[in-house]
């Protein structure tokens, strides 16, 4: 069955830092900071937490669907997804803005400082979720604050079970409306850092969060992630990488594989088993959208 999945379509500008962010900013002077660095790697990819979720559902050999926002610049990314064999259906096209930009620099310590255009994600709330026979799953991924607000309460009303996936667009929420996402979702992951502010705005920690969700995740990186179901919590290992390349899409290519193990009616566990294994596959290959996942399409026996 597809899997609604509610986010922004952008492009990305990644580039490589080679030396250490950390290196080049003095803390004492962050009062006047004015840094620049040089960056001799640089490409442009397809990007957006629900283009890059989908792609990974699609390797997965699940079935995606999209439902974002593109500018007037766009028709590349449409074109782009459909050669991949994902709908377009819910994807709206807008003329008087530009696709979302987003630029992304990564350090060699994998550390990445991202600078992010909204463009035509603005204006997704114009899209709306509805109840289909054949829709049932769903995820709200970072989008516009109206959007996300909207969806979660149109998947609710529509009957669709969807994992929330605040991202980086959590800091836009405050703590009673993102306690409002948790209490219509069915699912709800973070990072630990994302679950650090989560659980500080809403007042309520990892295991009272898994209260109110059929269970709650928690990724950790390179240190796997944490399963929380009924207030009890399992840590899921992790898998290591062959190469660390570019971690840049890593937390979506888990979430596409969450996905698709929920639409399978698997274990919360046995999801972010498999959600590890493609994140360690993707961050040794540069970009979002650019690997592939054959060698470890699940088997009925995963």
């Amino acid at each position: 069955m597809p899997a609604l999945i509610c986010g922004s379509l952008a492009f990305d500008t990644i580039m490589t830092f080679e030396g250490r962010f950390a290196e080049q900013i003095m803390p004492e002077q962050l009062h006047i900071l004015n840094v620049s660095f040089l960056v001799p790697a640089l490409r442009r990819e397809f990007g957006g937490c629900a283009g890059n979720i989908a792609y990974s559902l699609s390797q997965l050999g699940g079935t995606a669907l999209p439902m974002a926002t593109v500018g007037n610049d766009g028709l590349d990314y449409l074109a782009h997804l459909r050669n991949k064999g994902i709908s377009t259906e819910f994807i709206r096209e807008l003329t008087d803005t530009y696709t979302a930009q987003a630029m992304i620099m990564t350090d060699r310590d994998n550390n990445q400082i991202t600078a992010f255009h909204p463009g035509a994600m603005s204006q997704a709330h114009l899209s709306e979720v509805a109840a289909r026979h054949d829709i049932k799953i769903g995820i709200i991924s970072p989008d516009g604050r109206d959007a996300m607000l909207q969806h979660a309460a149109q998947f609710k009303a529509a009957g669709i079970p969807f994992v929330f996936d605040p991202g980086q667009g959590l800091p836009m929420f405050n703590g009673d409306e993102l306690t409002q996402f948790v209490d219509l979702a069915t699912w709800v992951t973070v990072n630990d850092y994302e679950g650090r502010m989560l659980t500080e705005r809403t007042g309520l920690d990892s295991k009272a969060l898994s209260m109110r969700v059929e269970g709650l995740v928690v990724t950790l990186g390179a240190d796997g992630c944490e399963v929380w179901v009924d207030g009890e919590m399992t840590l899921v290992p992790p898998v290591k990488a062959t190469q660390l390349v570019d971690p840049t899409g890593c937390g979506d290519a888990f979430r596409g594989a969450l996905l698709f193990g929920l639409e399978k009616g698997w274990s919360l566990a046995k999801c972010c088993e498999l959600g590890n294994r493609v994140g360690a596959h993707k961050i040794a290959t540069p970009g979002c959208q650019n690997y592939t996942l054959e060698t470890i399409r699940p088997a009925s026996s995963l």
